[in-house]
């Protein structure tokens, strides 16, 4: 194969997507470690690089910027890379502008999904959405790569340890919540406060281990949860909201629970990649483009007509969102 001394990877989207997009990296460095790998990304997401080793630099790009000032960080990422010598850019993003930019600049290897501007790229890779994301990615790099794909995975980096409370393997994780930026345009995918409350409940009273987790985004639904006196004075409950210092001891904590119970959201991509027993909950987003067919998967859905939508029907959620409508024993149903 030919060698490649410097590659430029583009991924745009949250922590979620760039966890996806780790098969991709992955398979790069396995075929050729002696590459340096940088990843475009958005600020949002800077933290993979927390995740992965493989990853040797970052560039932020904020194409969310309002008005000209996203056309000017674009320009501006353009004009960087004419000076890092890279021999290869690989980009995501299905939109004609995304071969525009890579012929842009300069680098003399181009690689891209098949769009109306695709004859400005050296190598096209035709779009394939109907199917887990992560492999969708992995396409893109088939084309300078021989080996297999392989799911999203993250090795525990750092020295962490459980909390005196916690035993390995025995207690369950939930991370009941979503971005901020989800919720502010109205895309929708946590069922209902008495859904988590009574799932809690439920899990106290078998005598489980709780630990929720949470950030800054999830503050209003945690406060509601612990509102409930038998939620927060119960023993084997631990209210961990905004107490790990990074997206790698969230990963640790779920990586050594004995389940993990998340929304379609970046924590359920993290749980994911630490391989833990997962209950997967989906509401209007699609299973199938979003989670990989494992055993230690379990999907909870409510099984509707119309589900799912999200994104090839509507780009926000319809007026009653009947999906979120789930039933929380078909978890605890399964917890002994």
């Amino acid at each position: 194969m030919k060698e490649y001394k410097n590659i430029l990877l583009i991924n745009y989207g949250g922590i979620g997507d760039e966890i996806l997009f780790l098969p991709a990296i992955d398979t790069i460095k396995k075929d050729y470690p002696n590459t340096k790998i940088t990843l475009a990304l958005e600020p949002r997401s800077k933290s993979i690089k927390n995740l992965t080793n493989k990853i040797d630099d970052i560039i932020c790009v904020d194409i969310k910027a309002q008005g000209f000032k996203k056309y000017f960080n674009v320009l501006n990422f353009i004009i960087n890379t004419w000076f890092k010598n890279f021999d290869c850019i690989i980009s995501s993003g299905k939109s004609p502008l995304v071969a525009i930019i890579l012929f842009l600049t300069g680098i003399k290897e181009r690689i891209g999904y098949s769009s109306k501007t695709s004859f400005l790229l050296t190598k096209k890779v035709e779009l394939n959405e109907n199917q887990y994301a992560a492999k969708m990615y992995h396409d893109l790099v088939k084309p300078i790569t021989k080996s297999e794909y392989q799911n999203p995975n993250i090795d525990i980096i750092g020295d962490f340890t459980l909390n005196e409370k916690l035993n390995k393997d025995e207690y369950i994780c939930i991370h009941p919540g979503v971005s901020k930026m989800s919720i502010s345009k109205n895309i929708l995918k946590c069922p209902k406060l008495d859904f988590w409350q009574n799932l809690i409940l439920g899990l106290l009273n078998k005598n489980k281990q709780v630990i929720l987790l949470g950030t800054k985004d999830d503050k209003d639904l945690i406060e509601q949860i612990i509102q409930t006196k038998e939620i927060a004075e119960n023993k084997n409950f631990i209210n961990y909201y905004n107490k790990t210092k990074n997206i790698m001891e969230m990963a640790f904590l779920m990586k050594n629970s004995a389940y993990t119970i998340c929304v379609d959201s970046a924590p359920m991509h993290v749980a994911v990649a630490t391989k833990t027993k997962l209950f997967a909950i989906f509401g209007p987003t699609n299973e199938l483009k979003l989670i990989p067919k494992d055993n230690n998967i379990i999907l909870i859905k409510n099984k509707i007509n119309c589900r799912p939508c999200l994104w090839h029907k509507r780009s926000c959620n319809c007026d009653t969102s009947e999906c979120l409508n789930i039933d929380y024993n078909l978890i605890l149903n399964k917890i002994n």
